[in-house]
């Protein structure tokens, strides 16, 4: 009577492993261990985004590692990841002066950090004052 207990649960299991993937009710595994972080950065000459032709366009994803066409995707991954992704926490360094020249420079940003969608916009007064941010995040 044992044996036959036995064989009767071993032949359910293998069964419901068999047949089980056949039924349509199998967990599927998670695509990624990471949220996806994955950002296009452009930066031109102008005003708003909505009128400027971007003349720089680069890619960062962050996870799981550093990666894309931006030339400091480590650097600026780190930086991220300091400011949790709020890009208007990148400050400009205080021992840099611009002149005050007015030639408008146009950064966005477009994507998805650690899973959150990303629309940021930014007007610099000019190109020294882009580079002053001391980030490299939009050093490209």
């Amino acid at each position: 009577m044992r044996n036959t207990a036995r064989w009767a649960a071993a032949l359910g299991l293998t069964a419901a492993a068999v047949c089980g993937p056949l039924t349509g009710t199998a967990i599927a595994a998670p695509a990624s261990l990471y949220a996806p972080s994955a950002l296009v950065l452009t930066t031109g000459h102008g005003d708003s985004a909505t009128t400027v032709t971007p003349e720089r366009a680069v890619t960062l994803s962050c996870a799981p590692t550093a990666t894309g066409s931006h030339p400091a995707a480590a650097e600026a991954c780190a930086e991220l990841r300091d400011v949790r992704g709020d890009f208007t926490a990148l400050k400009a360094r205080a021992d840099v002066h611009c002149t005050r020249l007015y030639d408008p420079v146009v950064v966005t940003v477009q994507g998805v950090w650690q899973g959150q969608r990303v629309a940021y916009e930014r007007t610099f007064g000019n190109a020294c004052a882009k580079d002053a941010l001391g980030s490299s995040v939009f050093a490209f």
